[in-house]
C-alpha cells in the first residue's frame, strides 16, 4: 500500500454542537459546505476549494463528549494498493471493516490506531 494523500478528518457531535461547528467552520475558518453523498447520518462536507478536507457527522446524544475528551472521529487518506494493504492488516492482525460507497467510486477500510482513533484508508474502487 502507499499512502498518496491526506483525505480529510472528521468531526463527531450530537446536532446542536455540529451545527456550532458548521458555523464556526465557516464563518471563522472560511471552509464552505458543499457535496455529500447521502449516509444514514447527517451530517456536512466542509470543502476548501474542490476538496472536502472536515467531514461534520451527527452522533447520538448520549455519546456526547465528556470533559478532555473531543469530537475527533477520523483522520482519512487516500491509498493505492488496496489488496496488499488488507493482506498485510490480516497479517498483522488488526481488525478493520470494509465499505464501498459506489457513488464516489471507493473501497473504505475503516480501523483503529493503538489509542483508540479511527483511520480510514480510501481506495479506488476498481
Amino acid at each position: 500500500m502507499k499512502i498518496l494523500e491526506f483525505d480529510h478528518y472528521n468531526l463527531s457531535a450530537p446536532r446542536e454542537l455540529l451545527e456550532r461547528l458548521r458555523v464556526f467552520y465557516t464563518e471563522t475558518v472560511g471552509l464552505t459546505v458543499g457535496y455529500r453523498p447521502r449516509f444514514q447520518k447527517f451530517g456536512y462536507w466542509l470543502y476548501v476549494g474542490d476538496h472536502a478536507v472536515l467531514h461534520l457527522s451527527e452522533s447520538s446524544q448520549d455519546s456526547s463528549t465528556l470533559p478532555g475528551q473531543s469530537s475527533f472521529n477520523h483522520a482519512a487518506f487516500n491509498c493505492s494498493g488496496l489488496q496488499k494493504c488488507q493482506q498485510r492488516l490480516s497479517q498483522l492482525g488488526v481488525e478493520y471493516t470494509t465499505a464501498r460507497i459506489t457513488e464516489l467510486k471507493r473501497v473504505q477500510l475503516f480501523l483503529s490506531d493503538p489509542a483508540g482513533n479511527g483511520v480510514e484508508l480510501n481506495f479506488p474502487d476498481e
